[in-house]
């Protein structure tokens, strides 16, 4: 695809539709509709003025921004299937929402659809507690549609249980201002090599502002940057650690590095003792760049300062992971035909184009990012330099952590690479201590 091509023509053009709608992702609960049974495969009844059903949608909000977008999607569900009313409340999150799943589950109650977690998704599937909805994709909805990375992260076995929502990768956020004020070149639109990303980092360290946030980030950040210099955190199969290597030791000694050598990384406790978040540091001039989700866009778009978007850095090679959460189907949903007419509905451009628009998250589907598409979802008040790289989220590679066979694993990332990180821990303990304990904890989870 040339993407370059695509957008400059969008701008000279001079008229790029907002098109706003729905929105992507996350979720709410209240189990009472859903039951025990299971609808008839063959039926596909379309939801479509047919007998009146309601729907338990069970999930968790992140941002009020993102409960607004989520309620007015449902609302625009109901209105083109009238007779389905989803019953949407607000739920938990992180680990208290995968409990409040697995209770509901052992109640008998789960929700007709939900959100789901991409690293409980295999656990879930593999208990039977979502649906197999492989044989439900067609010609006019076909699974070939989707982003290579993310229909890596839906297949499991030859089988797909759910769908995911959209996709999130890491993205390298700017303060033009500080640059300017340092006489520093913009990072552009194509990713840096750590050695330049880190003199950059250097030359806009000062007395009062830090160079750059989130490298020392786990998952997403940490995955990529392992990745871009050939180390991974698996082996290919997933069933047991690979991040023991020469390759994976360099890229934290240097991630360390720039904090304890060179001086230009903040640390998070640092960010917390001053008590703002990495956000309104980047947007007060704290700190000149910040490593976060894509979805940050959404909350740098609405504050007042002048925000560039770039890829990371890289090792060797340039790289950007993907991931999302996912929407799934109870497998004992007596509502089948109903809940698949939603989850479509939920990876369309009627729910993810207004979220999309606003910054939130990038589409997950190839057809999303065709020349006409594009129109409907770009915003250049918000996506900014995005208009430039997006094969830069086309051609992710799918995120491990969301094919970890056990959450567990991505517990033991968190709590040694901490230690190394806080503590000035010995990077060969820590690789070994992380192989050990994932090895472990994916032993125990067969």
């Amino acid at each position: 695809m040339r993407t370059k091509e695509i957008f400059k023509r969008l701008l000279v053009g001079g008229v790029i539709a907002v098109l706003l709608f729905g929105l992507v992702a996350c979720n709410g609960s209240d189990p009472s509709a859903s039951g025990s049974g299971d609808s008839t495969a063959k039926t596909r009844n379309t939801g479509k003025g047919g007998k009146a059903v309601t729907l338990a949608f069970m999930g968790w909000e992140a941002s009020p921004l993102e409960t607004k977008a989520v309620k007015d999607g449902i609302a625009k569900f109901e209105k083109q299937f009238s007779n389905i009313r989803i019953d949407y409340t607000p739920g938990l999150s992180g680990t208290e929402y995968t409990a409040k799943l697995l209770a509901s589950h052992a109640g008998g109650s789960m929700p007709d659809v939900m959100f789901m977690q991409s690293a409980d998704y295999r656990t879930f599937a593999s208990k039977g507690v979502i649906a197999d909805i492989t044989d439900r994709f067609d010609d006019d909805y076909s699974l070939d549609d989707f982003l290579p990375s993310v229909k890596e992260e839906m297949m499991i076995d030859g089988k797909v249980y759910g769908i995911q929502s959209s996709i999130v990768t890491p993205v390298l956020y700017y303060n033009k201002n500080i640059f300017d004020a340092a006489k520093v070149q913009y990072p552009g639109t194509k990713a840096l090599q750590w050695e330049d990303f880190r003199q950059m980092a250097i030359q806009l360290t000062k007395d009062d502002i830090f160079g750059v946030y989130g490298t020392e980030s786990t998952n997403m950040v940490m995955n990529a940057l392992l990745s871009s210099n050939g180390a991974k955190v698996f082996s290919d199969d997933y069933n047991s650690a690979a991040i023991n290597t020469p390759e994976a030791k360099e890229v934290f000694e240097k991630i360390r590095s720039l904090r304890y050598d060179d001086k230009a990384a903040l640390d998070a406790t640092t960010l917390e003792n001053i008590g703002m978040s990495a956000n309104q540091m980047l947007q007060t001039g704290k700190v000149a760049m910040v490593i976060d989700g894509s979805w940050a866009l959404q909350e740098l778009a609405q504050m007042d300062f002048n925000v560039g978007v770039a890829p990371i850095p890289y090792f060797k090679t340039p790289t950007n992971t993907a991931q999302a959460h996912l929407h799934c189907i109870a497998s004992k949903s007596k509502h089948q035909d109903e809940s698949w007419e939603f989850l479509k509905f939920l990876s369309g451009m009627d729910y993810q184009g207004e979220l999309v628009s606003q910054g939130l998250w990038m589409p997950n589907r190839k057809s999303m990012y065709e020349e006409d598409v594009v129109k409907q979802w770009y915003n250049k008040d918000i996506h900014k330099e995005y208009i430039d790289f997006l094969d830069y989220f086309i051609n992710a590679e799918v995120d491990p952590t969301a094919m970890q066979k056990s959450t567990k694993c991505s517990d033991v990332l968190t709590e040694e690479t901490d230690k190394f990180y806080k503590d000035g821990g010995d990077v060969d303990t820590m690789l070994s201590n992380i192989e050990t304990r994932i090895d472990k904890a994916l032993a125990e989870s067969k």
